[in-house]
């Protein structure tokens, strides 16, 4: 059986909550991307890693962060959690339960592909999960893990 990444620990009592999530190692991911790695090779690493995506195409990860330009220009990055493939519930619950996991990763995704500003588009149906996500947001915004200097780090992210 595949060792479960994205919904480790979902069932946890509270893990919505940032101080619950960094009891299980919520943010390490985070502090290992930007204390060990510069863009480039953590984009290798994750190319080497096969790491695909959840959607129905599950397009590798790495190959699709490769793509951007090599330049300076401003980049920004779109979580797109709506959803909408018929059938699917992968996102929701993951927004509704450990939605901190979401926003490390958009986090990391950003530091990796050099992106300054990230936006997470959550479909209005889902009014729970946007909450969830909002939440999640505002607290990793007071404990500095989106702002200026993430972490310590030259690393900002809006």
């Amino acid at each position: 059986m595949p060792e479960l990444i994205v919904t480790k620990d979902i069932d946890v009592p509270g893990i919505d909550k940032l101080d619950v999530y960094r009891q299980y190692g919520g943010y390490e991911a985070l502090a290992k991307a930007l204390n060990d790695f510069e863009p480039d090779g953590l984009v290798d690493m994750i190319k080497t890693s096969g790491l695909r995506g959840r959607g129905g195409a599950g397009f590798p990860t790495g190959m699709k962060w490769g793509f951007l330009a090599k330049n300076n220009m401003p980049r920004f990055l779109c979580c797109n959690a709506d959803e909408s493939e018929p059938g699917t519930c992968k996102d929701r619950i993951i927004m509704e339960r450990i939605p901190h996991r979401l926003v490390e990763g958009v986090i990391i995704t950003s530091f990796a592909c050099r992106v300054t500003t990230a936006f997470i588009y959550v479909r209005g149906e889902l009014a729970l999960a946007g909450r969830q996500v909002e939440k999640a947001v505002e607290e990793a915004y007071a404990a500095g893990l989106i702002g200026k200097n993430i972490l310590g780090s030259e690393y900002s992210l809006d």
